[in-house]
């Protein structure tokens, strides 16, 4: 069972180097020496070179010319073959398993060049237990899982383009940023490093940006003049998808020390939830194990001691492909007696909203986020626009969520009737 936890610890992928012998030509009637092997260790972004003890001999052959001497390197990965010359230097290339590359700031490296072999790395495992501990050595189970590991890659290289597009927004998203600017920033760099194309590979859903007392499922339409301050709880929530595996993960940001302690209650309680999950949990053990964490919880904001409370209307659920709220809702609150149970092969994302008010959300402001009902074959709009702009919609997002400045950038224009009559 693989997780992503919204904080998790950043990942440095490492490559081991490939051991290249070197191939010299000596002068007639000159004893053949052995070249040392050598490789290269590679993680992150430091390069170090290191001997191996294994050691192959070179093929010495005879030269033409006393006067001349060839030096052929083969290089790793690209079999390239280089020749210099006596008494002339030339700086070696790093290229194939051996080379070196880093992501840059902003990023601008898709995540399919920084891993060329296409194997992604893993998030946090966590391991069977209790009731399926037979899964760990069952051969059966152990092909099972091998038989969809390209689903698994997906969901790893999408996870990846995720982990790599937040570090850079925690480190860049300051004060005095509109919310424009810091989704635009965060999507750009998702566009780029998942290499968005069609239905095949992009963003999940918006980005969400909900400031203080707005809990989720915010995000600036066109001409929205609000701009983060400093004393902004600020919750965002971005999503990647590869052939419609969606990673669907969220991260809080706050620049006053005050709310560090609901911040941490937060992250502990998705901790606690990702812990309890398992084949056959049922859903009502998760919202317990997550309430039991918020209860041990209290901040002091300005001088006054708040309870913290999950948001008991708010919940997680299960993600199916090109569908981010699928069939079941992962509750966050003890005592629901949802006794429905967690099948094998499920995805799902576990959101620990929590608030020192009521706990309690209601519907209001304007509208952002909209998507295709998945379950509804065919649709005759009555507006000739309205039947446009469905066709605008299946062939740019399908069934993934979106929003207006999605749709402006199709080139859509005076579509805000027609959106109203699709809804």
């Amino acid at each position: 069972e693989e997780f992503e936890d919204d904080d998790q610890v950043d990942e440095t992928a490492t490559a081991e180097g490939v051991a290249v012998g070197a191939t010299k030509k000596k002068k007639k009637n000159k004893k053949k020496k052995p070249a040392a092997a050598t490789g290269t260790e590679v993680q992150g972004s430091n390069v170090a070179a290191t001997a191996t003890p294994k050691q192959e001999v070179a093929n010495g052959e005879d030269a033409e010319d006393d006067d001349d001497e060839e030096k052929q390197d083969e290089q790793a990965g690209n079999g390239a073959v280089k020749k210099k010359k006596k008494k002339k230097s030339s700086k070696k290339k790093t290229g194939g398993a051996g080379g070196s590359m880093s992501q840059t700031e902003p990023p601008s490296i898709p995540v399919s060049k920084l891993f060329p072999n296409e194997v992604y790395p893993e998030g946090e495992i966590q391991q069977y237990k209790d009731d399926n501990l037979w899964r760990t050595t069952s051969e059966e189970r152990r092909d099972a899982e091998r038989l969809i590991s390209n689903n698994y890659n997906d969901l790893r290289r999408a996870a990846e383009v995720h982990r790599q597009v937040r570090k850079y927004a925690r480190k860049t998203i300051k004060p005095g940023m509109s919310m424009i600017e810091i989704c635009e920033l965060i999507e750009n760099g998702t566009r780029t490093l998942v290499e968005e194309n069609g239905m095949e590979a992009g963003i999940g859903f918006p980005t969400g940006c909900s400031l203080n007392h707005v809990a989720a499922h915010y995000t600036p339409n066109a001409g929205d003049k609000t701009v983060l301050s400093y004393d902004d709880v600020m919750k965002i929530d971005f999503g990647t998808h590869v052939n419609g595996r969606i990673i669907d993960s969220a991260f809080t940001m706050t620049f006053n020390p005050k709310f560090d302690k609901l911040v941490e209650a937060a992250r502990e309680a998705t901790n606690a939830g990702i812990k309890e999950v398992g084949i056959d949990v049922r859903l009502c053990d998760i919202g317990a194990a997550v309430n039991e964490v918020y209860d041990s919880y209290e901040v002091e904001i300005d001088g006054k001691t708040y309870q913290v409370k999950p948001i008991r209307n708010l919940n997680g659920h299960t993600i199916e492909p090109y569908r981010i709220h699928a069939g079941k809702s992962v509750p966050i609150v003890r005592g629901t007696r949802d006794q429905t149970k967690l099948e094998e092969g499920e995805q799902l994302a576990i959101e620990t909203f929590c608030s020192t008010g009521k706990g309690v959300v209601i519907e209001d402001g304007e509208c952002s986020h909209y998507a295709k009902t998945h379950d509804i074959d065919f649709v005759k709009p009555r507006m000739p626009r309205a039947k446009q702009l469905l066709g605008t919609i299946t062939k740019h997002f399908g069934t993934l969520p979106f929003c207006r400045r999605y749709l402006d950038r199709t080139g859509e224009q005076k579509y805000v009737l027609a959106l109203k009559n699709l809804v």
